[in-house]
């Protein structure tokens, strides 16, 4: 190797004393054991990139760490919308699912779009980054269905006269929606899991040190 010279540019060989000047590059040659790695071998000696395991992707179809539970939980609460909140005998005989209620009571609506909001924000988080980054969001989105259903629940329903009697019994719905609630918070301060058992998708060689 001592004996050979190389253009610095193009890196094209040359024996000893056969030309000083590149005729391609016009640069002078120098001797090979003397010339940086060139730019393809430093490219082939660089390590890869290794990701983190909290920023790895998880496949979709990923359910630890509470994505799948609250995902579910979402799609449960949302039946629970349309399941029957309130049976009226007086002065009406009728009974309203949570959609139905709340076309005549607008605040009621949040109960079934925070639903609608869970779902796709426990679906999109596909990293364990993501999905503790997402707790708080999760955490409010839960808070605010179990926040009306215990307002629905505390609030008395005033007769529209005094002579007009008011009856009315709360339904399934209703109570499925707050204890549906009480699981997802659960789960949404959870979300993600801890830091400490974080599973590694990364392809290893084997010779890395683990810390």
């Amino acid at each position: 190797m001592g004996e050979l010279f190389a253009c610095p540019f193009c890196r094209q060989l040359y024996e000893k004393g056969e030309v000083e000047i590149c005729p391609e590059c016009d640069v002078h040659v120098k001797p090979l054991a003397e010339l940086p790695p060139s730019h393809d071998a430093q490219l082939l000696d660089e390590p890869e990139h290794e990701v983190p395991p909290e920023d790895q992707l998880l496949p979709w179809t990923y359910v630890g760490r509470g994505r799948g539970a609250l995902a579910v939980l979402a799609l449960a609460g949302l039946a629970a919308f349309f399941m029957p909140w309130v049976h009226e005998f007086s002065p009406e005989i009728r009974t309203l699912s949570g959609f139905e209620f709340a076309r005549h009571l607008p605040w009621i609506w949040a109960g079934g779009v925070a639903w609608f909001i869970l779902l796709p924000l426990a679906l999109s988080r596909r990293t364990i980054r993501q999905m503790r980054g997402a707790r708080v969001a999760a955490g409010f989105l839960a808070g605010m269905v179990l926040t009306t259903v215990a307002a629905r629940l505390s609030i008395v329903v005033r007769p529209p006269h005094p002579l007009v009697p008011v009856r009315y019994s709360w339904g399934s719905g209703l109570y499925t929606a707050g204890a549906l609630a009480l699981i997802a918070l659960f789960f949404a301060v959870r979300f993600g899991g801890s830091l400490e058992d974080m599973p590694s998708r990364q392809a290893r060689r084997g010779n890395e040190t683990l810390h």
